[in-house]
């Protein structure tokens, strides 16, 4: 292929670029360059792949159409690589914090999570008269359970009874991979048992709580989407983030589904069924993390864990209307998670209000253990959403071409949204210029990828890929395409980004987007044996996600609002390393002037009480 070699790019040093509203540098939109896939075409696709005639032929054709030669293979990077996004602590002084202490439980940093919410009415569930749509929390729960109004054990009974009825509707929504009745129940009656003593340990106790199928939760196995991959990684024990919501009582109420591997973002999975957006279960819920986004979404758990390597979690809950929070990369811990994807993957959550995804990141953060990589120990601080005093002088930078690189319905929701949030706070709009934005999301692919393919390789050896689905099949071909100089060459870039952005918080405080360039689309007949490949509305739906992973920054979603068609929308923060208080701020902020349009979805079970 020497003949045939495609020009790099050489890039000029960050100190050149410039950063302002002005900048010449290039918006360069993607070019994706894949035809979508299902059924019959897919299975093609992947014997061309997979062909010793045809298939190093195809790989260099699909670099070269999707400018990985031109930006990656033969660019010429003069910055070190990063390999591990770790950042070292920085004191921020945010506004409006309170440290808590590290050594804290879990049940104790809920309790001081509690504590920093505002004070909500303590009458009973009968009592609420709701004038707009709202789901209930966990707050709810826990007041409902202490009033002795419901029972854990009659809450565990309906959820059990919801599911099966979901399984059973015309288009079964697929929820969950694995769930067992007994198992919950057995939760129930023990936590049912310590409010009838008086004794519940946390808010958390007796409130279900669902498991993306990539973290380890006894009793069950961790499939990661397969039909195989716990018959070769058996699950020995809770994952760290799992023990620690147990050890607060939470009934961890089974395994959502999730695309096959995290392989894309519609979260179709052929093996267990696609999980369907509860707005319109003719849609994609949105992957990886989809089963997740959707029992949050229907009603089932005011929150569940994700995984989110490339979006995994923002998107689907951006889709599915609920809120989906990535920490900075170490702040929770990641061990007992499948690990597919190592330094770029990150344990986040789904939740229905800020408020609850903010209890469940206070029972999960904490020291990491021992064996995982991180720099001196970061301090925990929790964002005090009762304070009466709203923070101020927060600027908003944006890179207006990129945020208006989505539809005109999502373009002109986020815009009113930001408008709305400034002018109730007297926050400010900055604008800026990120270069090189379609050069960092194939970076990211390269070292997802090579990441992928090198934790599956020995499996690969074993098994072959005939336990695959199709469009999973793909990818993993894909992903072993990359070579060595490739992984270098993206972690440069890596550290070149890191540097960029640092410039960027440096005249802003956050970067606002929207979460997703597109609402949810339509699963398509041929995608539910096979999957699908769609990379053209995959890299529409992620365009926005990827500095969160490759540069392990924090990212919050928040819903804002709906298309014509009643498909949520959602508004992304993405903050400085460490700046989770920062961004639960703005996302409660952003909630509070969103809450009274939320709407119920078309997929609604009411597990806790009548509304």
């Amino acid at each position: 292929m020497g003949l045939l070699r495609a020009a790099g790019v050489v890039y000029k040093p960050v100190e050149q670029l410039d950063l302002g509203p002005d900048s010449n540098e290039i918006y360069v939109e993607a070019d994706i360059k894949a035809p979508r896939m299902g059924g019959l075409l897919a299975k093609i696709f992947a014997w061309i792949l997979e062909s010793r005639i045809f298939g190093a032929l195809a790989f260099y054709i699909l670099k070269r159409l999707n400018r990985v030669h031109k930006f990656i293979s033969n660019a010429t990077v003069e910055e070190p690589p990063m390999f591990v996004p770790l950042h070292p602590y920085v004191d921020l002084d945010e506004q409006e914090v309170i440290e808590i202490d590290s050594d804290a439980s879990p049940a104790e940093r809920v309790q001081q999570a509690m504590n920093c919410l505002p004070l909500t009415s303590e009458n009973s569930l009968d009592a609420f008269k709701f004038s707009c749509f709202r789901r209930w929390t966990i707050a709810d729960y826990s007041r409902a359970y202490r009033n002795g109004e419901i029972t854990p054990f009659k809450v565990a009974e309906r959820f059990i009874y919801a599911v099966h009825e979901s399984s059973s509707r015309p288009l079964s929504i697929a929820f969950f991979i694995n769930y067992d009745a007994e198992d919950i129940l057995r939760q129930a009656t023990e936590s049912t048992l310590r409010y009838e003593r008086g004794a519940p340990i946390s808010a958390l106790d007796g409130v279900p709580i669902a498991v993306k199928d990539e973290i380890d939760c006894s009793p069950y196995p961790t499939t990661g989407g397969t039909k195989w991959l716990h018959k070769v990684r058996p699950c020995t024990g809770d994952a760290c983030c799992v023990a620690r919501l147990r050890s607060c009582g939470a009934i961890l109420v089974g395994k959502t589904n999730m695309h096959e591997l995290g392989a894309t973002p519609s979260g179709i999975n052929p093996h267990y069924g696609p999980p369907r957006n509860p707005y319109d279960p003719s849609r994609i819920s949105g992957g990886s993390s989809s089963g997740s986004a959707a029992v949050v979404c229907a009603g089932l758990c005011p929150a569940a864990l994700g995984v989110d390597g490339g979006g995994s979690v923002r998107m689907p809950a951006s889709l599915s209307g609920v809120v989906g929070f990535k920490p900075t990369f170490g702040r929770i811990p990641h061990s007992g998670v499948l690990p597919l994807n190592w330094t770029v993957g990150m344990v986040g959550v789904l939740a229905g209000t800020l408020e609850d995804a903010f209890i469940v990141y206070a029972a999960i953060s904490g020291h990491l253990p021992s064996h995982e990589p991180t720099t001196l120990p970061p301090k925990i601080h929790f964002p005090l959403l009762n304070s009466t005093n709203p923070i101020s002088n927060i600027k908003l930078a944006i890179y207006g071409e990129w945020f208006n690189d989505c539809n005109e319905e999502i373009r002109l929701c986020c815009s009113n949204a930001v408008q709305l949030l400034c002018e109730r706070y007297n926050w400010k709009t900055v604008e800026v210029t990120i270069p090189e934005l379609e050069v960092m999301r194939l970076a990211h692919y390269v070292t997802i990828g090579s990441e992928c393919s090198t934790a599956l390789s020995s499996h690969l050896e074993n098994l072959g890929r005939s336990e695959f689905g199709w469009d999973a099949r793909v990818v993993v071909d894909i992903y072993g395409a990359f070579n060595s100089n490739e992984y270098i060459k993206a972690q440069k870039l890596r550290y070149r980004h890191m540097q960029i952005h640092n410039k960027i918080f440096a005249k802003a405080d956050v970067i606002v987007t929207p979460t997703t360039g597109m609402t949810a689309y339509s699963i398509s007949k041929n995608a539910l044996k096979t999957g699908e490949l769609d990379y053209v509305n995959g890299g529409t739906i992620i365009r926005y996600q990827i500095a969160g992973n490759f540069l392990g920054l924090p990212a919050i979603t928040v819903p804002v609002g709906y298309d014509k068609a009643g498909l949520p929308i959602g508004l992304q923060f993405i903050g400085k390393p460490w700046s989770e208080p920062t961004l639960m701020h703005l996302a409660f902020a952003m909630q509070a002037l969103c809450i009274t349009d939320y709407r119920k979805p078309k997929v609604f079970y009411d597990i806790l009480g009548k509304k």
